[in-house]
């Protein structure tokens, strides 16, 4: 399964872009769910969300949506990654658990002045819970350090069957090796004089590496740190229009998806 979406779904230069004119502001969700297959929830990073937000937001969008959830701060922001077992606990007790099925990867997000510590991102990993509520959860790592362009890194998220997020980015790590069971990218190159963020040909490459992780390959045009390759295996494929220009990231999910279907 590929899915494809952006991050958060309230953003006032959408409206009348992407949302029409006159939608109330409480059936944006509704409507975002209609026509992107996945959103990253990027509140639960600055502070607490109700159990009742969370089942809301469940309620409001599609059997098969689905939602990634950003790590609290209190969690990645902490000196001691290897220390961190009690607000892991205590944001895994927050409610996310409310969005059931609908529930996808954590994203746990460093800044971008964290660098590699093996000792400490090891002990990290250990302490993410593999499953909860009988499911088995998701986990992946987005960082922003040249010090984990390591092989080291790669075989610490493949022995957790942790993801590292593929950042298309002009100002963070490109990784772009397979260390998990699913795959997620983070495209942060829109541009607002493209009608669809990215250009025609930008996005049928995008579709087509899509694809490529979906069936288990690795595509040969994105860097890798490790020259090992991941088993081949089917694989959930997640992709988030993220920064750039941000009033296209619906535009530019949507016309991915297109890509995706044909």
């Amino acid at each position: 399964m590929i899915r494809i979406g952006i991050g958060g779904w309230t953003y006032e230069p959408w409206r009348g872009t992407f949302y029409p004119e006159g939608l109330k502001h409480a059936d944006e969700l509704a409507y975002a769910g209609r026509h992107v297959t996945t959103i990253e929830i990027n509140g639960t990073f600055y502070r607490t969300q109700s159990a009742a937000s969370f089942r809301k937001w469940r309620d409001e969008t599609p059997d098969e949506f689905v939602f990634s959830v950003k790590g609290h701060r209190a969690v990645v922001n902490a000196r001691k990654l290897a220390e961190v077992g009690e607000p892991i606990e205590w944001f895994f007790k927050s409610g996310i658990l409310e969005l059931g099925e609908k529930l996808g990867p954590i994203l746990w997000q460093f800044a971008p002045f964290k660098k590699f510590d093996p000792a400490d991102f090891g002990g990290f990993l250990k302490l993410l819970p593999r499953e909860a509520g009988g499911r088995p959860l998701m986990h992946v790592l987005e960082v922003r350090h040249d010090s984990f362009r390591s092989p080291q890194f790669i075989a610490l998220l493949r022995e957790h069957n942790a993801a590292v997020a593929y950042a298309d980015s002009d100002d963070y790590p490109a990784i772009a090796d397979v260390t998990a069971d699913f795959v997620y990218a983070r495209l942060q190159r829109t541009k607002e004089e493209n009608e669809t963020g990215y250009a025609a040909g930008e996005l049928d490459l995008w579709a087509k590496r899509a694809r490529s992780w979906e069936a288990g390959g690795t595509p040969d045009d994105l860097p890798r740190v490790d020259e090992g390759i991941a088993p081949k295996t089917k694989r959930a494929v997640f992709v988030y229009m993220i920064s750039g220009a941000k009033v296209r990231a619906p535009a530019a999910a949507m016309a991915l998806i297109d890509r995706v279907k044909a």
